[in-house]
């Protein structure tokens, strides 16, 4: 398989989880480190002080701010099933996408690209219907707005044929099924937690773009992102690891917006 090294990966993270004074994610260090922050917009975490807090630190840094949208449910963390009508959810999106905005502006950058979370992100791997009001809700907000996500996904394929940018991303520190979706979070094994073993497979996905999955096989993912999770113990250390062992290895680290 020939060698991805020549082609940049952009590391995104989800920031700005906090709420009120409850804080989960140590913005400011890994906004060293990462190009894309996948910022919270309120509806699964994240208030009005943290999102603004976070777009001026990310605009100072010269990081890419994402709208990270989900379903509205800040009980649990935006990792609860939720049926929601699909007018409703493009409206809800686009109100995510709207709000953070305005801080990002505010810090002299803007709102460049769209991501979903938790739920509502392995929702529209697999779910038409929902993958279009997510695509109708960015393009209410904003009908350039690139949207990053799960190679494959019907949010993608969606997303491509309404017009919009698309953006292919992979997890580090996640177990993959073998037809290349992630494994279900509460299935064992689903979330790596070997630091060496994150910063090998960042390194695999970013120059071949394969994946050893949860049954051993290699498969692969072909992805211009990988996302680091902010919210694990050591977070900021392996973010840091991840980005070190990438550029020994002769990837370029950048964003894609």
């Amino acid at each position: 398989m020939t060698s991805q090294s020549t082609t940049p990966i952009d590391l995104n993270a989800d920031l700005g989880e906090g709420f009120g004074r409850w804080e989960l994610t140590d913005d400011e260090r890994l906004l060293s480190v990462v190009t894309s922050a996948n910022v919270a917009c309120g509806f699964h975490a994240g208030d009005a002080v943290t999102m603004r807090r976070v777009c001026e630190l990310a605009a100072e840094r010269g990081v890419r701010i994402g709208a990270q949208v989900s379903y509205r449910d800040l009980a649990g963390f935006g990792r609860r099933a939720m049926d929601v009508p699909p007018a409703e959810l493009a409206a809800e999106v686009a109100y995510q996408i709207g709000a953070l905005e305005v801080f990002a502006r505010a810090a002299g950058a803007r709102v460049a690209y769209v991501k979903p979370h938790g739920a509502l992100y392995n929702r529209v791997v697999r779910d038409e219907e929902q993958a279009q009001a997510v695509v109708d809700g960015v393009l209410l907000a904003d009908a350039t707005l690139p949207v990053l996500g799960l190679p494959g996904s019907r949010l993608l394929e969606r997303a491509e044929k309404a017009g919009l940018p698309v953006v292919t991303e992979a997890f580090a520190d996640r177990a993959y099924t073998d037809e290349a979706t992630l494994v279900p979070r509460g299935r064992d094994g689903a979330v790596i937690t070997d630091p060496e073993a994150v910063v090998e497979r960042s390194v695999g996905l970013a120059r071949s773009g394969t994946v050893t999955a949860h049954s051993g096989a290699r498969i692969e993912v072909r992805a211009r992102s990988l996302c680091l999770h902010g919210d694990t113990p050591g977070a900021v250390e392996l973010a840091r690891r991840v980005r070190r062992r990438l550029e020994e290895a002769g990837v370029r680290v950048e964003a894609f917006a």
